[in-house]
């Protein structure tokens, strides 16, 4: 386990929106069916012939929030991107669902894919969906990257504000409202530029309709992991920052105790750094997916 330090901030740049428009330009998107449930996705393919990424999202958001990372991942590695159900482009399922089954649903849409087995990134509320598909889909999954997430119900959590903001989708649907609180909510470079927050969440982010939200809540109502992250075996990077309201620094380090093959880094920066920040993150990430095995 260890824990570096920070490096040169991306920045939402004219570069950097048109890095995004051309990593979605190469992205073929559209909406499959996985047993009876409808997923809107995006893939990338890649140049190589290792495993694929899943990218697993933050409550609320569509699969575009991934465009400005998806610029910067190794082109050798095929992209998967999905919107949950209920969120984005996929439509709203019938009722409420859990992390097992999203979970479950993964392993099938790799069944589509023609694929045995992915890696995969979860941020925030897609952090809990990442560490429960690499314990209840194991053989499915190679290896974990947890960005800014926790442990469920059993963490140390942000603020009562901080939750009672993270309710609502108000911060997606309103701009100006988003300006207001991003520093707030977001912590790190969310603090010196809220405009630059307001224009992912509503440049690049498809909002899905308020049922949808409500049930990725009800997802994780109850839910922890705490408990079952010894079993979890696969090799996990975990990335934390050093200024994020919503997860405090401490989850990180609670993550990194308890999964056996954990390395932790401490970035310095909020809780959406992977998005604005996409060059601080982007080539960790690279090189610990296309590190050789262990015992090779």
């Amino acid at each position: 386990m260890s824990s570096t330090a920070d490096s040169p901030a991306g920045g939402d740049s004219l570069w950097a929106r048109r890095a995004a428009r051309r990593a979605r330009r190469r992205s073929v998107t559209r909406t499959v069916v996985v047993g009876r449930t409808s997923l809107r996705i995006a893939v990338r393919p890649g140049t190589g012939g290792g495993p694929p990424l899943l990218l697993a999202n933050g409550i609320g958001a569509s699969l575009e929030t991934f465009d400005p990372l998806l610029a910067r991942i190794d082109p050798a590695i095929e992209v998967i991107r999905f919107d949950v159900p209920g969120v984005g482009g996929s439509p709203l399922p019938p009722r409420p669902y859990r992390f097992g089954t999203l979970a479950h649903l993964l392993a099938g849409l790799l069944d589509q894919l023609g694929h045995e087995q992915a890696d995969i990134l979860g941020i925030s509320w897609g952090g809990a969906l990442a560490q429960q598909f690499a314990l209840s889909e194991a053989r499915r999954c190679r290896r974990v990257v947890l960005v800014a997430t926790g442990t469920g119900v059993l963490m140390v959590p942000g603020s009562p504000w901080v939750l009672a903001t993270l309710a609502t989708p108000r911060r997606y649907l309103d701009p100006g409202y988003t300006r207001r609180i991003a520093g707030q909510l977001y912590g790190g470079t969310a603090r010196q530029d809220a405009d630059q927050v307001a224009g992912v969440l509503h440049r690049w982010t498809r909002v899905g309709p308020s049922r949808g939200y409500l049930y990725q809540l009800t997802a994780g109502a109850g839910w922890t992991s705490l408990p079952l992250l010894p079993l979890l075996r696969q090799p996990t990077l975990i990335l934390v920052g050093d200024d994020d309201p919503i997860i405090p620094q401490v989850n990180g380090h609670i993550l990194a105790s308890l999964i056996p093959h954990a390395r932790l880094h401490v970035y310095h920066g909020g809780h959406v750094e992977l998005v604005l920040r996409p060059d601080l993150l982007a080539p960790l990430i690279n090189e610990f997916l296309t590190e050789p095995s262990a015992g090779r």
